[in-house]
């Protein structure tokens, strides 16, 4: 009896072990999921489970493999995909990986996810580089290789009927990809300035009413010691007042050093106008083409006011990579008659998009709201049948 109570108490310590082992495993599984390196496993397997139908005609092709060589030489393919997110070479690996399997096994399904990734990690050129060296490589394989028929048709129309919709529809969802997540990064980036300009308009308030308040106080604190010495006059506390007076006054001119010209935090600065060319070159990478002309007047504005103006920008090309994606946009930011000006447009587009952009239809909104509540006017809407226009203005103010 007493060896079955010491044996089930051994397998319940056992089981207890175990479990706890297993939900250790799931937590790190939980946080790995979803992550880009689980992403680039799931991706490399996939490719590899596709391939890997292809084993069994592969071992009895004239390609010198077998099912194990076919196997191994189809994982080390789909491996290059673990490492198309390293550099600027990643995606390329496995372009040329997929190229040479092309050619040798006349294979294409590991070169329709290097032409994706080509085109969502490294941009829309490169993808279109990328995918007309592909169809000239494809055209040689067929013509030089001796592709079999019935991996591509008998004639070379039958063949191009398989290989164009192949690469191009692999690079066309890449750049769609690639477009999405730039879109999203200007959605979090556009949420985070907002962040720093509510904080930098608290910081403002605070400094505002800290200076008001206690400066006054102060300011009464020096008045009145200058009173009592002149009433002092020729007793021994007299100098004690002047102190007094002096020390009010200087902690008066502190006050506005640091609250008034240097605000309240040392937090990181809000970006303003000099931020605006990297806005250009993530909406160019996005497709859309942007020309800024910022008047070197508008430059000596305040901080709160640039902050303002970048703000208006950044949400302005994030709706025209969702509404008209690759028209040029046009930003311009002067300052005239003691009014800062700040008008963004571009072109709509000429075709009506088949899916309609996710929007929160709250950007427009929320741009108004902001220029309105710094005393300015906003104005957004068609100029004409082919042009739309975002206009913004703020009264002018230096440092």
């Amino acid at each position: 009896m007493h060896d079955e109570a010491d044996g089930a108490a051994t397998s319940g310590a056992a089981a207890s072990v175990a479990g706890r082992r297993l939900g250790r495993l799931w937590s790190r599984l939980e946080r790995w999921r979803g992550t880009p390196h689980a992403v680039d496993l799931v991706t490399a397997a996939g490719c590899f489970a596709l391939m890997g139908l292809d084993i069994p005609g592969l071992a009895r092709a004239d390609n010198a493999l077998n099912g194990t060589s076919a196997t191994l030489v189809l994982a080390l393919g789909a491996a290059t995909l673990l490492l198309r997110r390293r550099g600027p070479w990643g995606p390329w690996l496995s372009f040329a990986v997929g190229m040479v399997f092309l050619g040798w096994l006349h294979d294409v399904t590991l070169i329709q996810f290097a032409l994706y990734s080509v085109a969502r990690y490294r941009g829309r050129n490169s993808g279109i580089l990328a995918c007309c060296g592909y169809l000239v490589w494809a055209c040689a394989a067929f013509a030089l290789f001796e592709w079999p028929a019935y991996r591509g048709g008998e004639s070379v129309s039958q063949f191009l009927a398989l290989a164009v919709p192949i690469g191009v529809l692999a690079t066309g969802v890449g750049i769609a990809a690639r477009r999405i997540d730039l879109v999203r990064a200007l959605e979090v980036k556009g949420a985070e300035t907002a962040l720093l300009q509510a904080v930098q308009q608290e910081r403002a308030d605070v400094a505002g009413d800290v200076h008001d308040f206690v400066g006054r106080e102060l300011t009464m604190l020096s008045v009145r010691a200058e009173v009592l010495s002149r009433r002092a006059r020729g007793e021994h506390w007299e100098q004690d007042f002047d102190e007094l007076s002096e020390t009010a006054r200087r902690a008066h001119l502190l006050l506005n050093e640091i609250v008034v010209r240097r605000g309240s935090g040392g937090g990181a600065p809000t970006p303003g106008l000099d931020a605006l060319p990297r806005l250009a070159e993530e909406s160019a990478a996005a497709g859309n083409e942007v020309a800024v002309d910022v008047d070197a007047a508008a430059r000596a504005q305040s901080p709160l006011r640039q902050a303002a103006v970048y703000r208006v920008v950044q949400e302005c090309l994030t709706n025209a990579a969702k509404h008209a994606p690759g028209q040029p946009v046009t930003v311009t930011v002067a300052v005239s008659a003691n009014r800062l000006h700040v008008t963004v447009t571009n072109p709509l587009p000429t075709h009506t998009p088949t899916t309609a952009p996710v929007s929160a239809g709250t950007g427009t909104a929320g741009m108004s709201e902001r220029v309105l509540s710094l005393g300015g006017t906003f104005s957004a809407g068609r100029t004409d049948l082919s042009t739309y226009e975002v206009a913004a203005t703020f009264p002018a103010r230096t440092t």
